[in-house]
């Protein structure tokens, strides 16, 4: 009987690290959307590696739903770029959030 308990114990240990692991896998993608629209906003050097870097990852966990180019709301006129980043981008970033913090809950014991 006590070596069920030890392997049920083992078990929700896995089942909490890898949550853990696939929680962060999602703050990862919704900080490269935030921070991606944040570069657009400031008007980041785009021949910067890192900003460079920092926008490529970004479009990538747009996922194409939340694409600053054809994304949930296009805004057309002035500063259409920078408004459509901020909107998508952290539009997306809130959803990355929270399916994440859904699937953290699925996975935990």
């Amino acid at each position: 009987m006590k070596r069920k308990a030890e392997v049920g114990m083992k078990a929700a240990t896995v089942r909490v690290r890898i949550a853990q692991v696939v929680w962060l896998v999602f703050v990862l993608a919704a900080l490269f959307l935030a921070v991606g629209a944040l570069c657009i906003a400031l008007d980041a050097n785009r021949s910067n590696d890192l900003v460079r870097f920092v926008l490529d990852v970004a479009d990538a966990v747009d996922l194409g739903v939340f694409s600053r180019d054809n994304g949930i709301k296009e805004f057309v006129g002035e500063n259409a770029e920078t408004k459509n980043a901020l909107f998508n981008w952290g539009l997306g970033a809130v959803a990355w959030l929270v399916v994440g913090r859904i699937v953290d809950k699925v996975i935990r014991p």
